[in-house]
């Protein structure tokens, strides 16, 4: 595998892990599966039946569970624990017969890019669901799924516009998750002092 194809791939994965993690493995072991695409060596796995079944089937139940208002946001918070250690092991994967150094390396990337996308839809999907209307929801969530396969088709077809694409989105990031964090932490201040009223109501 080309040095460009192995940075789009491990950067690609990591970067999907933080938006749908069963939907990059199960999509990718399907495309390796039938030869549509030649995943690495650590990765081979991802083409296992047992692999592709749950993974398929905890794809259609992230599917649903995301379009589901604050239920979304409650799965989100649980799979901080799942999606960011999946990210660091794809990413770890494709480079699995490179020399250590490129390994480490690889998954120090991939846990950062993985965090990152993870705690940006997070954040965002959370202000999302401050609205009672549902469809802002839905759109959002449609949005990242529709960015997914977009994605994981130019990982393998124009791995250089997936990483040029995947710099700015990270830029974006950066200068995001800040903004995120603030208008989350009024959020809170906010519910905590309705509370607070009801309580000595």
């Amino acid at each position: 595998m080309e040095s460009l194809q192995q940075m789009a791939l491990a950067a690609g994965l990591a970067w999907a892990s933080g938006i749908r993690l069963y939907a990059a493995v199960f999509i990718a072991g399907l495309l390796g599966r039938f030869d549509w695409v030649n995943l690495p060596a650590g990765l081979a796995m991802l083409e296992n039946d047992w692999v592709l079944g749950v993974s398929g089937i905890l794809m259609l139940g992230e599917f649903i569970a995301d379009k589901v208002p604050a239920f979304d946001s409650a799965w989100d918070a649980l799979h901080t624990f799942i999606r960011i250690p999946a990210g660091i092991l794809l990413s770890w994967g494709v480079f699995s017969g490179a020399p250590v150094e490129q390994q480490f390396a690889a998954a120090l990337v991939g846990g950062a890019i993985t965090s990152g996308t993870h705690l940006a839809k997070a954040g965002t999907r959370a202000l999302i669901n401050t609205s009672p209307e549902p469809f802002s929801n839905w759109g959002a969530s449609l949005t990242e799924d529709i960015t997914l396969v977009g994605g994981l088709y130019l990982i393998w077809q124009h791995p250089a516009i997936f990483l040029v694409l995947l710099l700015l989105f990270l830029a974006l990031v950066a200068w995001l998750l800040p903004k995120l964090w603030r208008a989350l932490r009024a959020l809170l201040r906010r519910i905590g002092g309705a509370t607070a009223q009801r309580s000595s109501a």
